[in-house]
């Protein structure tokens, strides 16, 4: 068994308030969870309305694979412009 994680730092733009903030990860990770069929959630930063953090993890037989669907969840965000990819940490187990 392989378990890809990945835990990526955003900055998002059109947040004025935490309102905001939640209702446009929610969004992201909504579409995220249902194309990609990945486990993911907001691990930190939950007060700060200007930044996230979140985390997701796909559970597979092969590395690639693993690598595969981390490399396209990026792809995805990056494509989102509400948001901008600060950092991120990728792991293999």
């Amino acid at each position: 068994m392989i378990v890809g994680t990945c835990s990526i730092k955003l900055m998002l733009y059109e947040a004025n308030s935490l309102k905001d903030k939640r209702h446009i990860i929610k969004s992201i990770m909504a579409r995220i969870q249902s194309r990609f069929n990945v486990s993911i959630a907001e691990v930190g930063l939950n007060d700060s309305w200007k930044t996230s953090l979140i985390g997701f993890a796909c559970v597979t037989n092969d590395s690639a694979h693993a690598n595969q669907t981390i490399s396209k969840v990026l792809k995805f965000i990056d494509g989102d412009s509400r948001v901008e990819i600060i950092d991120y940490n990728i792991e293999i187990l």
